[in-house]
């Protein structure tokens, strides 16, 4: 018996030394194929110093599940931030009616313009972050607080305690904004960028109609007590925010930042492993260099030199996206975070039926920038820019005035709202774009979160409490009005647009907006 077990063992061990050795050439193999891959770049570094070919590679490559899954990851933000703010609209009526907290019109929209107030403060800090220690510790840091306040808020006693929570969760998803564009710009190659960014913001729609969903299972009181359904429909983005951080963990940083700061060795490691999963697209060529770019590395950009970018050298650039975002900002916060106001008071919609009237409106804004989103990569960035302001802000004015004249019912005042989103969505996500795509790599973040909280703080933040208003004094024609100056804001904005915007549709963002710290060749 022991003779027998000695046999086995002697004959097992070589068996598992070979299993080993397969193991360790399997592992030599890989790190010689990537070290091939990596030979293959041309980038070296001397002095402070980097000369690469990161950024053409990352834009000369083929959509490939590596694309698919950074823009699922990064890109279900805005799921979760449609689904918070349908939330907050859906169940306006049932945080009226609540014995605990007994909301006001002007409650709901002071909740709204809370929200919106820690949107704009999360962007600016966590942008300014963004840009300093790197997109992907920040996406981390903005989901865990969206999720702590999103949980939060199912837990208000009272609008002081309510508004707090929707204050943090704002942050959060501000914060969110600025280090989830920026890394999706950084990663999806150019030829896509347009349709991807636009498609990516338009998602906001799909929570749109999860909200809406949700909140007519989690209001109807045949199935639950309403009082506890509001505070289960605010744990469903917990939950999902919970699922989404799971599905980041293995999201690489951006490429582009790494070479600047100081890190090129862990990019061209990155963008090997990358290479890996995603062919070269057919119209780069195989022998073909890849051009190079020459940057100086630092470990961060002094804020003295982010305000001389954005306000001196880029001021052209930085009062187009302004415009697009306070425009955009007024229009869709205005008429959003009320149109359960509107139903409820002008067309008799008890609370519980808000969330019907919501999915053909979250499935134009939805459909808008899928459909529409191609043509800002092959029509260009500032004739879809024109057309999908103008065009928003004519129909917002018709059917403002149809609305003032008692024309429309309830229904046809859905279809209306879905006919003008179908084209305000692709306007609203392409004033993102453009802030994104047209300023300097080491801004970026910033300048995301400097004109989505300006743009916000005049157009958002006021447009909700201002509606609330409106809609409090039970006169159509008030409303009217300010269906009006949205619509004249989007027609300005479609202006300056085509006036002064920027072609940016299918070229690298280092030509777009060259580094600030690009080093002549010599």
């Amino acid at each position: 018996m022991i003779a027998g077990k000695l046999l086995h063992s002697s004959r097992s061990q070589p068996a598992l030394l070979m299993h080993g050795a397969s193991l360790s050439a399997g592992r030599r193999e890989v790190s010689a194929i990537l070290a091939t891959i990596q030979a293959q770049s041309s980038t070296r570094y001397a002095d402070g110093i980097v000369e690469t070919d990161i950024p053409a590679r990352l834009d000369g490559l083929r959509w490939s599940m590596f694309h698919t899954r950074v823009v699922t990851a990064l890109g279900i933000t805005w799921i979760l931030d449609g689904l918070e703010v349908t939330l907050v609209g859906a169940v306006s009526g049932a945080l009226k009616d609540s014995p605990t907290l007994q909301f006001t019109n002007f409650d709901i929209g002071l909740a709204g313009s809370t929200y919106l107030i820690g949107a704009v403060l999360g962007a600016l800090g966590f942008g300014w972050l963004t840009d300093r220690i790197g997109r992907k510790k920040l996406f981390f840091v903005t989901l865990a607080l969206y999720l702590t306040a999103t949980a939060a808020t199912a837990l208000s006693w009272n609008i002081g305690s309510f508004a707090l929570f929707r204050f943090f969760t704002g942050a959060g998803i501000g914060g969110e904004y600025t280090a989830i564009n920026s890394t999706i710009q950084e990663l999806v190659p150019a030829r896509y960028r347009g349709w991807t960014d636009l498609t990516i913001n338009g998602s906001f729609w799909v929570g749109a109609a999860l909200g809406g969903v949700g909140a007519i299972v989690l209001l109807d009181p045949l199935v639950i007590d309403p009082e506890l359904g509001w505070r289960l429909a605010f744990l469903t983005g917990a939950v999902l925010g919970l699922v989404v951080f799971v599905m980041r963990l293995w999201i690489p940083e951006s490429p582009r930042w790494l070479m600047i700061h100081g890190r090129p060795d862990q990019a061209i490691h990155i963008v090997a492993e990358i290479e890996r999963m995603a062919a070269r697209h057919p119209d780069a060529a195989a022998n073909e260099a890849w051009p190079t770019i020459r940057l100086r590395m630092r470990d961060h950009t002094p804020l003295r030199e982010v305000a001389r970018t954005l306000f001196s050298a880029y001021r052209q650039r930085s009062l187009v996206g302004l415009a697009l975002m306070i425009a955009q900002a007024f229009f869709y916060n205005a008429i959003f975070f009320t149109y359960a106001l509107v139903l409820s008071t002008f067309f008799d919609i008890p609370p519980e039926r808000i969330g019907w009237y919501i999915l053909p409106f979250a499935a134009g804004n939805f459909l808008g920038p899928l459909l529409l989103g191609r043509l800002f990569d092959t029509l260009g960035r500032r004739a879809m820019i024109a057309f999908t302001y103008g065009i928003s802000g004519v129909l917002l004015a018709v059917s403002g005035y149809l609305f003032a004249a008692g024309v429309l019912t309830a229904q046809t005042q859905t279809i209306a709202w879905m006919v003008i989103f179908f084209f305000a969505s692709p306007a609203a996500s392409a004033a993102y774009l453009t802030v994104s795509e047209t300023f300097p790599l080491e801004v970026r973040a910033l300048a995301i979160a400097m004109f989505y909280a300006v743009g916000t703080a005049i157009g958002g933040v006021a447009g909700p409490a201002l509606f609330g208003v409106l809609i409090d004094s039970g006169s159509r024609d008030s409303v009217f009005a300010g269906y009006c100056l949205g619509s004249a804001l989007m027609i300005a904005a479609a202006l300056i647009g085509w006036r002064y915007g920027i072609a940016a549709e299918r070229r690298p963002l280092e030509s777009v907006a060259s580094p600030l710290a690009a080093v002549e060749s010599r």
